[in-house]
C-alpha cells in the first residue's frame, strides 16, 4: 500500500538512507552487465541492452569529462554542506551521459555529497520530482544540510530537450532515430552543458 501521509523532507530522509555511492552505483550497473541484466523490477533483453551500452559510455565519460577552471573554482567557493540526490535506472539513456558529470562536480568540494537512488524502489520520492507529470530520469534533487530541497534538474539538459521536442513537433511521435541524435548531442557537447546548468543551481559565493 502506498504511504500518503509522510511528508516531501521524511521521503527524502527515508531515500537517503537507501542512497549508493556514486563508486557502488557504477559497480552495480557493471554487476547487471555481467548478469545479463538491468536495475529495476522489469527485467527484459533491451532494458538489458540499454544498460551494457550505459556502461560502456559511462566509462567513456568518467574519463573525458572536463570542468574548467573557472567552474571549478565556482563549486570550490561552496562552504555549507549540501546534497546532490540522482533517482535514475541502469538502462536510462540520458543518465550514461549526465550522472558522471554530477560525479565530477562532487569530487571537486567535499562539502558535496553525491548519493544515487534507483527510481523504482523509490517511486514515493520520485512522485515528488515529476517532470511534465512523468516520472523522467535522471532527477537531481539539490539538498542543503536540513535536507531542504533548493533546486532539481533533469532529466536532461535544455538543448537536448529542445532536440527532441523539436523531433516529435516534426514527425508527430519520437522515432527509433532520436536516440541516435541524442547521442550524438551528448557526444559533441562532452558534459559542459550539463555541467554549467548544475552548477548554475549551486549555492555558489
Amino acid at each position: 500500500m502506498q504511504r500518503t501521509d509522510m511528508t516531501t523532507k521524511a521521503l527524502i530522509i527515508e531515500g537517503l538512507s537507501k542512497a549508493i555511492s556514486y563508486s557502488d552505483y557504477r559497480k552495480k550497473v557493471s554487476q547487471f552487465v555481467v548478469e545479463g541484466q538491468s536495475s529495476g523490477p522489469e527485467q527484459n533483453q533491451a532494458l538489458a541492452d540499454y544498460t551494457v551500452l550505459n556502461d560502456r559510455r559511462m566509462k567513456r565519460f568518467d574519463k573525458t569529462i572536463t570542468i574548467d577552471a573557472k567552474t571549478v573554482a565556482k563549486i570550490e567557493s561552496i562552504i555549507e554542506p549540501i546534497t546532490l540526490l540522482v533517482l535514475t535506472e541502469s538502462w536510462c539513456g540520458d543518465a550514461a551521459p549526465t550522472v558522471p558529470v554530477m560525479n565530477k562536480i562532487a569530487e571537486i568540494n567535499d562539502d558535496i555529497d553525491f548519493r544515487v537512488l534507483w527510481r523504482d524502489e523509490n517511486t514515493e520520492l520520485m512522485h515528488q520530482f515529476l517532470t511534465h507529470g512523468a516520472m523522467s530520469i535522471p532527477k537531481l534533487i539539490l539538498l542543503g544540510s536540513d535536507y531542504e530541497v533548493f533546486g532539481t534538474w533533469g532529466p536532461r539538459p535544455k538543448a537536448a530537450a529542445k532536440l527532441v521536442l523539436d523531433h516529435k513537433k516534426k514527425y508527430g511521435e519520437l522515432l527509433p532515430d532520436i536516440k541516435e541524435e541524442l547521442q550524438h548531442w551528448y557526444n559533441q557537447d562532452k558534459g559542459q552543458t550539463t555541467l554549467q546548468e548544475i552548477v548554475g543551481l549551486l549555492p555558489i559565493q
